[in-house]
């Protein structure tokens, strides 16, 4: 049964996450209700199961418990060739593929060119697209031809926004990107819930939250702290700088 097209509605039910080859969860106890147009930004230290919730929430892995719902649906009972064109994910571990620079941003598939470009405008990618020797038809391969870390991380973002998604997972964004690119990047984000798409970014670094309407603080696999992103910034904030509990600092850690 064809399911209609999806809005952003993302419900997170109580969700167990077991890395697939393990038997203890990295991840237990997240609940979430975005609506689309919102932005949730996720921090917390080293091994505090963010890159699980990323992966939970795109069905790369599934729960051991729990549901992730979109618009009222388990993720895992959609058609996936219905629901992947709306679905947007940049993994931490940016990966491009052998061909052209246009088809890495159209996911291999047909390459509608308006689509590609659009991506590209929105992700602050054409021009620099546009001074490279053939343009969107310049060939890469598997880890990027002659792309910078930066450069390969934005071109990951087109694809990840590639035909307008509604919902879009970004796993540290910012990682490889200087300050125009992050300011590329928050400009992004704020046009994407302007679209109504809703947003979940993994935070590596704090200066992309100012895009995020709400926060979620993972520690040890659980959450710590979810609410409006000045309230919660607010509890964690030190005259050092931001600060989780112990002194630690959850944006600024992978």
């Amino acid at each position: 049964m064809k399911l209609p097209t999806p809005q952003g509605n993302v419900t997170v039910e109580n969700i167990v996450v077991v890395p697939p080859g393990m038997r203890t969860p990295s991840l237990r106890g997240v609940k979430l209700d975005l609506k689309p147009g919102q932005a949730l930004g996720v921090i917390g230290p080293s091994a505090a199961g963010k890159s699980s919730l990323a992966r939970a929430l795109v069905g790369v892995w599934p729960t051991y418990a729990g549901e992730v719902r979109i618009d009222g649906a388990d993720i895992h009972n959609w058609d996936r060739e219905q629901l992947g064109p709306h679905i947007g994910y940049l993994p931490q571990d940016i990966e491009l593929f052998a061909g052209t620079i246009a088809e890495n941003i159209a996911r291999f598939g047909e390459v509608d060119s308006d689509k590609v470009v659009e991506a590209a405008r929105k992700t602050g990618l054409h021009e620099m697209i546009l001074r490279l020797p053939e343009g969107y038809d310049t060939a890469i391969g598997i880890q990027g031809g002659a792309l910078s870390a930066g450069q390969r991380q934005r071109v990951g973002l087109a694809r990840a926004v590639y035909g307008n998604p509604r919902f879009i997972v970004l796993d540290e964004p910012n990682s490889n990107l200087d300050e125009a690119g992050e300011q590329a990047l928050t400009h992004t984000i704020q046009q994407l819930r302007e679209e109504g798409c809703t947003v979940v970014i993994i935070a590596h670094r704090p200066s992309v939250l100012s895009a995020v309407d709400q926060i979620l603080v993972l520690k040890d696999g659980q959450p710590a702290a979810l609410g409006p992103r000045q309230e919660v910034l607010g509890r964690f904030t030190r005259p050092s700088g931001l600060t989780g509990p112990g002194g630690s600092n959850p944006a600024s850690q992978s």
